[in-house]
């Protein structure tokens, strides 16, 4: 297997929560190779973790950077968006926005460096920031940035 397949059945694993069952029959591998290849991109991962993941810092009171006074003691600016996604057919009523466009609802939050500190994904249909933020807060881990 290529490196770029490996990649791509982790990445496709993560994103859509399928099993090994769904991502072999759509890889055309079996469910075992799949495994294997998940558990072994998954330790290469967590090797490269320091490189990988940021961990952010706070803005300190004397940050000179306009855009980023009014955050002081904070890790960064939170904000929800739309992506547009590509769902079969049956499920684009849930996906459809107030636009009438097919999206997913994303909670971002963003460092001064504009490196992202968290993701939320997933929300369908249009909801509003606070909602998708209190799901987050509501959350077993709870609002846990790296």
């Amino acid at each position: 297997m290529s490196l770029q397949e490996i990649v791509a059945m982790f990445l496709y694993t993560l994103a859509h929560h399928k099993k090994n069952r769904s991502i072999g029959h759509y890889f055309y591998r079996s469910g075992e190779t799949v495994s294997r290849q998940f558990h072994l991109c998954l330790r290469a991962f967590l090797k490269l973790h320091e490189v990988l993941l940021y961990n952010p810092t706070q803005i300190l009171d004397d940050c000179e950077d306009e855009r980023w006074k009014s955050f002081k003691n904070c890790l960064g600016a939170l904000d929800g968006t739309y992506i547009n996604v590509n769902v079969p057919s049956k499920e684009r009523p849930k996906y459809r926005t107030r636009k009438g466009t097919i999206a997913m609802n994303v909670l971002g939050v963003c460092a001064p460096n504009m490196q992202f500190i968290y993701v939320l994904p997933g929300w369908e249909d249009s909801a509003h920031d606070m909602r998708v933020l209190r799901n987050a807060l509501s959350r077993p881990n709870g609002f846990r940035v790296p």
